[in-house]
C-alpha cells in the first residue's frame, strides 16, 4: 500500500511543470502529497445553497362537479419552496463566483458559505441555461480567495486533476484522477448539449458547481454531471472548460444579463470514416457543411455547402458543438480563424462572430380572438432559429405560447407551424390573418423536433 501511494505521489511530482524532467532525489519528495495544494485552492471553493418558490401542478379534476362530489373541495395547491445544494469556485477577490445553472437557476434566495464558515447574500448577474453557467456576486469588505484560469486548450488527457466540491451536503470534500477525455460533445448536461472535459475524478450530486484544478492551483473547469446509472460516481465525471468560464465572466463584467452567442448559421456534421472516403480524406476529420444560411458569416468569409471546417481558432474540430465552443471562447464581435477544406484544397479565412440577426423580423403576434385565440407566434429567422434550437435552414411560424382549446389539441412552444388548412405559413401575419376565417373543420401541419405533426379538430 505504501509503494502505491508513494508511486502516485511520485506521478504528481513528475506532472507539476516545474518538475516535468526530474526524478525524486530524496525520500521527502517521494512523500509529496496533495495537502498543500488543496490548503492552497479549497478556501476559493463555496457551498452554495437556493431556494426557489414552484407551482405544485394543479389535479386535472378541480373545479369538475362530479368529482368534487365525491374528493370534496380541490383548491389550487399552494405554492412550495424548493432547496437546491451545489458548489461554486470565487474568481476574484471582489467576489465572482461561478456555479451551475441547474443549482442557481430561477433561485429567489441564494447563500454562499466559505470554507471559514462566512457566509454571504449572493445575486446573480447572468446565467444560461444551455452552458449549465451561471455568474454570481457577492459583497464583501475584505478580499476573497480567489483562484486563476489556465487555459483548458491546454489541458491533456492523463494530466493529474482534483475535484473540489460538497458532495451529498457532507462538507467541503477533495477527490483526485486524471483528465480521462477532452471534447466530449455528445454529452447532454440537462437542457445543455456542450463540450466538456472528461475526468475520473469522482463527482458526486453536490458537487455541481465545484472546481476542477491541475497540480498547479489553477481552475480548468467547473464540475457539472457524473456520467452514471446508479446515482453515484462511477468515475466519469464532466466539467465545463475555463475557457468558456471566462468567457461568460468577461460578459457578465461588462454588464450582460444573457449571454451573447455566436452565430454560426450552417448545419453539420462530423466527417466519420464513411464520409472521409468520399470526401477523399485519409483520416476522418473535421465538420462537413450540410446547409448554409444566406446571412451566415461563414458565407460571407467564402464557404460553402459540401466544405469541411477543419480548425477553429487554431484549435481541431471533429464536431458542431466543439466548433461552436471555440467560437463561443472567442466571442460575439471577435473575429476567429477558419482553416477549411473546399474542392480536395486548404484554405483559411476569418470568420466574423456575429450574434444571430433578426432578419427578416420575428414580428411576435398574438391572436385575441376566433378559433386561434390564445396563440402566440413569431417569423422564423436567424435570431428565432438559435434561440430554439433550430436548424439554420427552418422556415415558417414557432409557436412562442399557447393556451385554451389549441393547448388541449397538443400544440406547444418550439412547434414549427408550416401550414394550416393547407395554406403556408411563412410569417406570423399569416397565421393572424387565417385565424379570421369561419371554417369549422381545422387543420395545423408543422414540425416538434425534427417530426412532423397533423392536428384535426372541429369547432
Amino acid at each position: 500500500m505504501r509503494l502505491i501511494l508513494s508511486l502516485f505521489a511520485a506521478a504528481a511530482l513528475l506532472s507539476a511543470p516545474v518538475t516535468a524532467q526530474q526524478v525524486p532525489q530524496s525520500q521527502a519528495e517521494i512523500r509529496l502529497s496533495f495537502a498543500p495544494l488543496v490548503k492552497q485552492a479549497a478556501p476559493a471553493v463555496v457551498n452554495i445553497f437556493a431556494n426557489r418558490v414552484v407551482q405544485q401542478r394543479a389535479t386535472p379534476f378541480m373545479g369538475n362537479p362530479f368529482f368534487e362530489q365525491f374528493f370534496g373541495d380541490m383548491r389550487q395547491a399552494q405554492p412550495r419552496v424548493q432547496n437546491s445544494l451545489g458548489s461554486g469556485v470565487i474568481l476574484s477577490e471582489d467576489g465572482i463566483v461561478v456555479s451551475n445553472y441547474h443549482v442557481v437557476g430561477m433561485a429567489t434566495d441564494i447563500r454562499v458559505v466559505l470554507k471559514d464558515r462566512r457566509e454571504f447574500e449572493a445575486r446573480v448577474l447572468l446565467a444560461d441555461e444551455q452552458s449549465d453557467i451561471a455568474i454570481l456576486k457577492i459583497d464583501s469588505d475584505e478580499a476573497l480567495p480567489w483562484l486563476p484560469f489556465r487555459n483548458s486548450d491546454d489541458v491533456e488527457v492523463g494530466e493529474l486533476a482534483l475535484a473540489i466540491g460538497n458532495p451529498f451536503g457532507i462538507g467541503q470534500t477533495v477527490s483526485s484522477g486524471i483528465i480521462s477525455g477532452l471534447a466530449r460533445s455528445g454529452v447532454a448536461t440537462g437542457n445543455a448539449r456542450g463540450y466538456f472535459l472528461q475526468t475520473d475524478a469522482a463527482i458526486n450530486p453536490g458537487n455541481s458547481g465545484g472546481a476542477l484544478i491541475d497540480v498547479a492551483g489553477q481552475l480548468i473547469g467547473v464540475n457539472t454531471r457524473i456520467l452514471t446509472r446508479s446515482g453515484g460516481s462511477n468515475g466519469v465525471g464532466f466539467a465545463i472548460p475555463s475557457n468558456l468560464v471566462a468567457q461568460f465572466v468577461k460578459q457578465a463584467k461588462n454588464g450582460n444579463d444573457a449571454f451573447k452567442r455566436p452565430w454560426a448559421g450552417i448545419n453539420g456534421q462530423a466527417v466519420d470514416g464513411s464520409l472521409a472516403e468520399g470526401f477523399g480524406l485519409t483520416i476522418p476529420e473535421g465538420v462537413v457543411i450540410s446547409a448554409i444560411h444566406p446571412l451566415s458569416p461563414f458565407a460571407d468569409a467564402g464557404l460553402a455547402a459540401g466544405d469541411i471546417v477543419l480548425s477553429v481558432d487554431g484549435q481541431p474540430v471533429n464536431a458542431p458543438a466543439e466548433m461552436l465552443h471555440h467560437m463561443s471562447v472567442r466571442g460575439v464581435g471577435e473575429s476567429t480563424a477558419i482553416t477549411y477544406l473546399s474542392g480536395g484544397e486548404t484554405k483559411e479565412a476569418q470568420v466574423a462572430l456575429i450574434e444571430a440577426p433578426d432578419t427578416p423580423p420575428s414580428d411576435p403576434r398574438t391572436i385575441d380572438s376566433g378559433t386561434l385565440a390564445g396563440l402566440s407566434v413569431a417569423t422564423i429567422n436567424p435570431k428565432i432559429s438559435a434561440e430554439y434550437g433550430l436548424p439554420s435552414d427552418a422556415a415558417g411560424v414557432i409557436v412562442t405560447a399557447v393556451s385554451g382549446p389549441l393547448a388541449r389539441v397538443g400544440l406547444r412552444p418550439g412547434n414549427v407551424i408550416t401550414a394550416i388548412n393547407r395554406e403556408p405559413m411563412k410569417t406570423s401575419a399569416d397565421v393572424e390573418e387565417i385565424g379570421t376565417s369561419d371554417a369549422r373543420g381545422w387543420r395545423i401541419d408543422g414540425v416538434n423536433q425534427g417530426r412532423r405533426f397533423s392536428y384535426r379538430f372541429r369547432l
